[in-house]
């Protein structure tokens, strides 16, 4: 089944995840009218070779030339339109940039496969549960409800206002006819009546602005206890769910909602300035003893002023983290010299801001916080923040060319090649702006999250650890010295952790008992909810009897899951974290012929097998062979070792002891249509193969002396081809063969 078949299939919550990622940089329509072929290309290469992303885009395009060309016989008028315009849209975003429409769709893919390994992974860990609090929901619906309030009272207000303006103009009208009237006629029983009336409107029109003003004091009131204790709240936690989902959590959204609600609310606070200044020209027309728009106009328009000022100070958000789009899984970290993209957002959606907003970028604007490393970013740093930065038509604006360069270090030297990178040490950019909006003037200032610089890719899985553990550990967006003392975290919310990084990364996260073995190999125990670890723990200490950290450790089989056995990993064969122990526990029971996969816990990025069977006596015997590397799977992929493997014991021809992967499925169909071809018979040297040779594969092979059931050295591993076997067996006894195979100069 396809992946986009799989989504398809998902539960309403998942697929409302789904629904956030596709916007005009890819739309939806092009992923299901070309699920299939989109999925056969590699765009994660594409999008670091300019060349492949050139072609792949110059075929997205033929492809949806023929999709339209399909839609156009059908006479679906509707689809048509789409098609034409999406094309057009692809056409003109990416001519010029081909790269970043192969980042785009490599991420959309990722993000599928995540969403796809966490519908399929129910244990939630603690950071997990917390975020999908159903008290948090509840209080988001709860501060729709009263900024739809407000705005409902403020649509109140305006009609006062205008009633008041009415019965104004009509007193004004009245009043001015008496006073043109004879003096002999002002003493007539109908003038007598007309000036009790005017006292009746005088002090109708009194306490309809004493009552107007009132409804507007509740109103200010309201907005701020709403901003102070709800909305601000909401907007903290979706900054905490974004710092959760950059180190590979689950998508954060609310994004849009909260925009509707600070839209509202602004929208409603001018009003209300505007009902104020109309009362202020009201009061100026027509006063009189005791009138209330003197006495607390000016100090509710004070208090309106300053929270449109709150809301607006804190509208301006990073949307999206700064990034390199070479490495869109690992966020925050840059390299000097490399361009990275951040989008910044103004919550307060208003027609009159489209690109009056303009953006200046700046890192380590506050210096005094850093160490005496310095830098500056180069590229179009100031842009205009416009509507058609977003696909839903907020106030956005992307930079795309940005990229950070050293400053000279104090001694002279060049600051990226004399000065050493340290992957502990934070850095802030930061981006400002003004606001001119009806008379008020307001500046806006916002920073990232913290960003780690490197000079080079090597520091980048450091640099990484260093991302994960601050925004595990902390809710403070600006915490620059944060690594001068590090605090510790919950072992239950750091292997929470690890598993996004299998699930962002190579789509499958971990389940229960491949957490329990990383926690054993943290703490040396299983129960991985109670305790904490330290940032040594983590990162700096070396593991018992080892030479490199538990980072390390896990970064590497990361890299060699990503690399040489995705597929694999992502059907879920591979059992990976298993200890030794445990290893032969689940096997001893099993079907001769039965193994499994783990990662190696001895070397860096190495996967190995460990099959059962039983001795002549009925003895269960365990074999393991030396792991494999990624040199080693780049020149032969897993799966055809797996099906190919041969093993030589004693005496007997040689055999494929590999059977059922555990618990009980049979090899070939576990792995069947990850071979990359078909199994090659052994020639013999008198059968001609293409061009007069005999053809030939590599094959891997062991030998395994009858009473061995430790596991294999680096010797016991050898290529070779079915042919050049063939001849071995014709000319050469199998002790001879065994004997060559055992002598110290097969070593590799």
């Amino acid at each position: 089944m396809s992946q986009w078949n799989q989504v398809q299939q998902l539960e309403i919550k998942f697929l409302e995840q789904v629904d956030q990622f596709y916007d005009d940089n890819f739309p939806m329509e092009i992923r299901h009218l070309l699920a299939q072929w989109i999925e056969t290309q590699d765009w994660e290469v594409a999008s670091n070779n300019e060349t492949m992303a050139t072609i792949l885009l110059q075929n997205l395009l033929i492809q949806l030339d023929e999709q339209l060309g399909r839609v156009s016989k059908e006479k679906n008028l509707l689809l048509i339109h789409n098609l034409k315009r999406i094309r057009k849209v692809l056409q003109g975003k990416f001519h010029g940039n081909p790269m970043h429409v192969a980042v785009v769709i490599s991420n959309c893919l990722r993000e599928e496969r995540r969403i796809l390994a966490a519908a399929n992974m129910p244990i939630q860990g603690p950071l997990e549960k917390s975020l999908q609090s159903s008290s948090v929901s509840e209080r988001q619906r709860n501060v729709e409800h009263k900024v739809s309030a407000i705005k409902n009272s403020v649509q109140m207000t305006e009609q006062d206002t205008k009633y008041l303006e009415d019965l104004q103009d009509e007193f004004d009208y009245r009043y001015k006819t008496i006073q043109t009237m004879d003096q002999g006629d002002k003493n007539s029983i109908l003038v007598n009546q007309e000036v009790l009336t005017l006292q009746e409107m005088l002090n109708s029109l009194d306490f309809k602005r004493k009552e107007t003003l009132s409804k507007m004091t509740q109103i200010v009131n309201e907005t701020d206890l709403l901003m102070n204790s709800m909305l601000l709240e909401e907007l903290q936690d979706w900054k905490k769910r974004q710092q959760i989902a950059c180190i590979g959590g689950p998508l954060h959204n609310g994004l849009d909602q909260l925009q509707n609600c600070f839209t509202l609310l602004a929208e409603s606070l001018f009003q209300l300035r505007q009902q104020l200044e109309k009362l202020q020209e009201q009061s100026t027309k027509m006063t009189y003893e005791g009138d209330p728009i003197p006495a607390q106009r000016a100090h509710l328009l004070e208090r309106a002023t300053f929270l449109i000022y709150n809301l607006f100070k804190n509208s301006f958000v990073v949307e999206r983290q700064p990034c390199m789009p070479t490495h869109p899984q690992r966020p925050m970290v840059l390299k000097t010299l490399i361009q990275f993209t951040v989008k910044l957002r103004l919550l307060i959606k208003l027609p009159e801001l489209n690109y009056q907003v303009k953006v200046k970028a700046s890192i380590d604007k506050n210096v005094s916080t850093l160490s005496n490393r310095r830098f500056v970013l180069c590229g179009t740093h100031v842009k205009a923040m416009s509507s058609e930065e977003s696909s839903n038509g907020s106030l956005s604006v992307e930079f795309r060319h940005l990229q950070p360069k050293e400053m000279k270090c104090s001694t002279g030297s060049k600051g990226n090649e004399g000065c050493h990178m340290v992957t502990e040490e934070l850095h802030s950019i930061t981006f400002e702006t003004q606001i001119c909006l009806y008379g008020l003037t307001i500046n806006l200032e916002t920073s990232s999250l913290p960003v780690v610089m490197i000079s080079n890719v090597s520091q980048l899985p450091n640099a990484w650890a260093s991302i994960i553990w601050y925004n595990v550990s902390t809710n403070d967006s600006q915490n620059l010295v944060f690594f001068n003392n590090p605090p510790s975290v919950t072992l239950g919310q750091l292997l929470e952790v690890m598993s996004w990084q299998f699930s962002s990364y190579v789509g499958r996260g971990l389940n229960s008992e491949q957490l329990n073995m990383l926690a054993e190999k943290l703490t040396v125990q299983s129960n991985y909810n109670d305790g904490h670890l330290t940032w040594a723990k983590f990162c700096k200490e070396h593991l018992p009897g080892k030479t490199f950290t538990f980072w390390t450790w896990l970064e590497a089989i990361l890299d060699l899951i990503k690399k040489h056995i995705l597929p694999l990993w992502i059907d879920g064969y591979i059992m990976g974290f298993v200890s030794k122990e445990k290893e032969r526990l689940l096997l001893k029971d099993k079907m001769p012929g039965t193994f499994l996969l783990r990662f190696s816990e001895s070397h860096l990025g190495g996967i190995t097998f460990t099959w059962v069977d039983q001795s002549e006596n009925g003895e269960v015997r365990f074999h393991s062979v030396e792991p494999y590397n990624k040199g080693r799977l780049s020149a032969l992929p897993f799966a055809d070792i797996l099906r190919d493997y041969k093993v030589i014991m004693a005496e007997n021809v040689p055999e494929n002891p590999l059977k059922y992967l555990y618990p009980d499925i049979p090899k070939d169909k576990a792995f069947g249509k990850h071979y990359s071809s078909q199994p090659c018979e052994v020639s013999r040297p008198t059968e001609r193969g293409d061009k007069g040779y005999v053809p030939s594969v590599f094959i891997p092979i062991s030998t395994i002396r009858s009473d061995s059931t430790e596991p294999q050295s680096p010797s016991d591993l050898l290529p070779m081809s079915p042919s050049a076997y063939a001849v071995l067996r014709e000319n050469l006894s199998p002790t001879t063969i065994e004997t060559a195979m055992n002598s110290p100069y097969s070593a590799e």
